[in-house]
């Protein structure tokens, strides 16, 4: 197909629409657990049509309007912000100039307002608090303007429906103001809003409060809404509780993390934004906690994500790595299922709550469509066992393990050449299964697109790690013959890989190779990630390297997804020319591993200039691939998730990466090797990294030969060694 011929069919690819007002709209946001809401900068919900603002529970918008008018005006906003764990909005506002006629009624600045929000498990609370600051006695008529569209997320994408369940008539109950919801898969959602004082007048879907204040007087009203999916009883607890709660968790759930402090207070914002942002992510789940992919567009289980996310921050929290493989492996494929990409062994995709997952009008209540996630369950469980030494924790998780090596031999190797491959097997499903899964991330170098089966340059190098992973669990578990053989196929696709993959005239492995074995022989990130694993020769590693640091792919602030002079280049596509920072993360400990740390000095530093041009610091999920401008930040990319799981746990691979840092679980000794320091950091403190019961508190201080590393305080026996 040409490029000139392609069509995008809105709904065949699950393809994000991008509304114009998308990027001009500043954002805050809730989430916990399987909800999430998100306001505008004064806290409202403006009536959303396809944008994703509003208040989200288990994959149904169940509010798509909450609009506040004082005195049937718009208040002005004066300030808004979010807690740093994100469990709170505070919004302040104030009233407009009033006129009637040529005469002001009501001066603005008059009245001050505050709204508070808080979300815990499908209730979000909203509390107002209205304050007179003038010199005479008001009467005010404070209206709350609600809608509840029960959409599903999906259709927010831009993927059609035939037809919807039955929306009901909104009804006055008790003083509530009710919304239903009678879906096509017989769930009846609700959403209740409650008052904690009565509205004085309840029209339609407005609710009033006439509203008498003093000077100096102050008037408070808290709005109560409760996202009900089926039969669920509400959950019974106060606003006050609610946040306490969920700052009492998240405040917990970060402590498992080693402490990270630089003298760069930018760096340290941005460690300290990473985490609370993982922290936010984080789902209590029936086999362990779980950190979702992203919001709004991913928040929920994903395979990929979350491995990538345990290993970004294996060496300082492995307890992420723990709940993620126990997740995955109670999900793992059991029978061949076609319309869900589903095999024996295999690695879940994405799991989806909400009506159209229920109904099969999109793959993905449980999808497989994921060609990498079973390589990379196999190497994350061989880190976490050299990281931790729990081999209690092996045994556990072997059978799964064996399962997805099977999966490996059987079904990923579709034509016994040696290599895993992908084709979509459901008529719906994802047409590219590997981390760049748009519709036209996978091209020749004329820019037609690949045809599959297609094998991955980067999914090869996750089966090599598999394959060492398992090897190793196997000498340690007592399986030598299992063991060797494991260690064979590894060198053994190492050495057809390096063969097969290399691009000469370019100095780098190709995308992949399709159906008929044929390169795509493009110049992209992907390769690395073969770095990372370990996967090329030495002399192609830095041949490698030195690729992607040039300036087609290398765009200032980060790898770009797809070289400048490639057919399908296009900076401001989702990865074909975009920046996506776990992505140049995984490129940086490739760098790293060959011993390349000039270059991963370079994408720390990209990275880290990238996230003082951004809000609070958080990375999103990509932004455009815009070569940097020097008094410019990155050029957002309209769509993109913020907070999102791998970007959030970038910082932390970087850190690894600069440090060279290896923890060696089972001979208790840290290794730093080949560590740096960039000029903008003169000392670093590591403190509580721990291995078993064992911890250790290092201060590291920038030299001219690479940091020296003082033990400052140590607790049980851990050996800290340091190579230059």
């Amino acid at each position: 197909m040409s490029v000139t011929q392609e069509r995008i069919r809105i709904g065949d690819q699950y393809y994000l629409l991008a509304s114009a007002l998308a990027p001009t709209r500043p954002r805050r946001l809730l989430n916990h657990g399987d909800s999430f809401a998100i306001f505008d900068l004064s806290g409202d919900v403006p009536l959303a049509a396809l944008e994703p603002f509003g208040v989200f529970h288990r994959g149904t918008r169940h509010l798509d309007r909450l609009e506040l008018r004082v005195n049937g005006n718009f208040p002005v906003l004066l300030s808004s912000s979010s807690s740093e764990d994100g469990a709170e909005i505070v919004a302040y506002l104030t009233n407009v100039d009033e006129r009637r006629g040529e005469e002001v009624v009501l001066e603005r600045d008059t009245v001050g307002i505050q709204r508070k929000k808080t979300l815990i498990d499908g209730l979000m609370f909203e509390s107002l608090r209205l304050e007179n600051f003038g010199s005479r006695a008001l009467r005010l008529e404070v209206a709350v303007l609600f809608g509840a569209d029960f959409s599903d997320l999906f259709e927010l994408r831009g993927v059609a429906r035939e037809r919807r369940g039955d929306l009901e008539a909104p009804l006055i109950e008790g003083g509530c103001l009710c919304f239903g919801y009678l879906g096509r898969d017989r769930v009846r959602r609700q959403t209740i809003v409650r008052f904690s004082n009565p509205p004085d007048s309840i029209h339609g879907t407005v609710a009033t409060f006439e509203i008498a204040l003093d000077p100096s007087a102050v008037r408070e009203l808290d709005i109560r809404i409760e996202c009900r999916d089926g039969l669920q009883p509400p959950r019974v607890v106060a606003l006050d509780a609610a946040l306490e709660a969920v700052r009492d968790e998240r405040a917990q759930w970060q402590r498992q993390f080693a402490g990270i402090r630089s003298s760069n207070p930018g760096f340290n914002e941005w460690i300290d934004r990473s985490r609370a942002d993982l922290a936010m992510l984080r789902v209590a789940g029936d086999y362990g906690t779980y950190v979702y992919a992203g919001i709004p567009w991913f928040a929920t289980v994903f395979g990929r994500d979350g491995l990538i996310t345990a290993l970004q921050t294996l060496p300082f929290a492995p307890a992420i790595a723990a709940g993620v493989l126990r997740t995955l492996a109670a999900l793992q494929g059991d029978a061949v299922v076609e319309a869900c990409d589903e095999e024996p062994g295999k690695i879940l995709h994405e799991a989806r709550h909400g009506e159209m997952a229920a109904l099969g009008e999109i793959p993905f209540k449980r999808y497989y469509g994921s060609v990498d996630a079973t390589p990379l369950f196999l190497w994350l469980l061989g880190e976490y066992a050299a990281r931790t030494a729990d081999l209690q924790m092996i045994e556990e998780l072997w059978p799964a393990a064996l399962r997805a090596m099977e999966w490996i031999d059987r079904y990923g190797d579709r034509d016994g050449d040696g290599y895993v491959e992908y084709e979509r097997q459901g008529a719906r499903g994802l047409v590219n299964q590997g981390w760049k899964d748009s519709h036209d991330a996978i091209s020749y170098e004329d820019g037609s697109l690949a045809d599959p089966p297609i094998a991955l340059c980067e999914v090869q190098a996750y089966v090599y790690a598999a394959r060492r992973s398992m090897a190793e669990l196997a000498r340690r578990r007592g399986e030598l013959t299992l063991a060797a053989a494991w260690d064979v196929e590894a060198e053994r696709l190492r050495e057809r890989f390096n063969r097969d993959f290399w691009m000469p005239h370019e100095g780098t492995f190709a995308l992949a190779l399709d159906g008929a074995k044929r390169p795509c022989k493009v110049v992209s990130s992907n390769a690395g990630h073969c770095l990372a694993a370990g996967f090329a020769d030495d002399e192609k590693a830095h041949a490698v390297i030195a690729r992607l640091m040039r300036d087609d792919v290398f765009s200032g602030f980060g790898v770009r997804t797809l070289g400048q002079k490639e057919k399908r280049y296009n900076p401001m596509s989702y990865h074909n020319g975009s920046v996506w920072p776990h992505d140049t993360a995984l490129c940086a400990a490739g760098f790293a591993r060959y011993g390349a740390g000039r270059e991963v000095a370079a994408l720390v530093e990209a990275l880290f200039d990238a996230t003082g041009g951004l809000e609070n610091r958080r990375l999103p999920e990509l932004f455009c691939g815009f070569a940097r401008k020097s008094s410019l930040g990155p050029v957002p990319y309209p769509v993109a998730c913020q907070p999102q799981a791998w970007a959030a746990g970038t910082v932390f691979l970087l850190l690894q990466s600069l440090l060279g840092m290896q923890i060696d679980g089972f001979a208790r000794r840290i290794v730093f090797e080949g560590s740096a320091m960039p000029d903008w950091m003169t000392t670093l403190e590591l403190s509580g990294l721990a291995i078993g019961d064992a911890s250790v508190d290092l201060h590291l201080t920038r030299g001219r030969n690479g940091p020296a590393i003082e033990v400052v305080d140590q607790r049980g026996e851990i050996e800290v060694v340091v190579r230059h």
